[in-house]
C-alpha cells in the first residue's frame, strides 16, 4: 500500500487518538485551576472580586485576578482563578 494512501480504518483511528488526546489535555487543565469569567459595572467588580478573595484567600487557594479589561459603559470584565481545594 502506498504511503499516501490510507484505509477509512486507519484515519478513524487516528483522528480519535487525536480527539482523546485533546480530551486528556483539557481534562488536565480544568483539575488545575477553576476560573470564572464576570462583566459588571466598576462598583460590582469590586465587589466581587472582594467576595472571591474573602471566601478563597490567596494564601491557600492561590487565588488570583488572572485577566482585567476596563469595557464601555463603566463596565469590567475579569477572570478569577484559584485552586479548587486548599491543602
Amino acid at each position: 500500500m502506498d504511503s499516501q494512501q490510507r484505509r477509512p480504518r486507519d484515519i478513524a483511528q487516528r483522528l480519535g487518538d487525536r480527539s482523546r488526546a485533546q480530551s486528556r489535555a483539557r481534562a488536565q487543565e480544568a483539575s488545575a485551576w477553576r476560573r470564572e469569567t464576570f462583566r459588571l459595572p466598576r462598583l460590582e467588580a469590586r465587589a466581587k472580586a472582594r467576595e472571591w478573595f474573602d471566601r478563597f484567600p490567596k494564601a491557600a487557594y492561590m487565588t488570583e485576578i488572572e485577566f482585567w479589561r476596563e469595557l464601555p459603559d463603566n463596565e469590567i470584565e475579569f477572570t478569577i482563578r484559584r485552586l479548587p481545594t486548599a491543602d
